[in-house]
C-alpha cells in the first residue's frame, strides 16, 4: 500500500482545513462518525466532551446545508449506538 493508498483510508475531520495535507484523525483521540446529511462520513473530535454534551449533539456550520452559507447541519446520537452522530436536519 503507497501513501496515497493509505490517505483515502483516513477519514477527514470536520473542520481541517482544506489545504491541510493530513486532515485526519489523530491517535488516541475520540471522534464520532457524522451519518446522513451535508457532512455524511466526516469525523467530529469529541476528545474530552463529557457523557451530556455527547448526548445533546451538535449544530455544525456547513456551507452544504438546507440554508446554505450560515447554516448549520444538525447531528445526535442514538440511543444504543456509539460512535457515531445522525443528520436530524438543519437550521440557519
Amino acid at each position: 500500500m503507497d501513501r496515497e493508498d493509505e490517505q483515502l483510508l483516513r477519514r477527514r475531520v470536520y473542520g481541517a482545513d482544506h489545504d491541510d495535507p493530513d486532515p485526519g484523525p489523530l491517535p488516541h483521540w475520540a471522534y464520532a462518525e457524522l451519518v446522513g446529511g451535508p457532512l455524511d462520513g466526516l469525523l467530529l473530535d469529541i476528545t474530552g466532551w463529557t457523557p451530556d454534551e455527547v448526548e445533546t449533539g451538535v449544530a455544525l456550520a456547513t456551507e452544504l446545508g438546507q440554508f446554505g452559507p450560515g447554516g448549520r447541519a444538525l447531528y445526535d446520537p442514538r440511543p444504543g449506538v456509539s460512535g457515531r452522530f445522525y443528520h436530524s436536519g438543519d437550521t440557519p
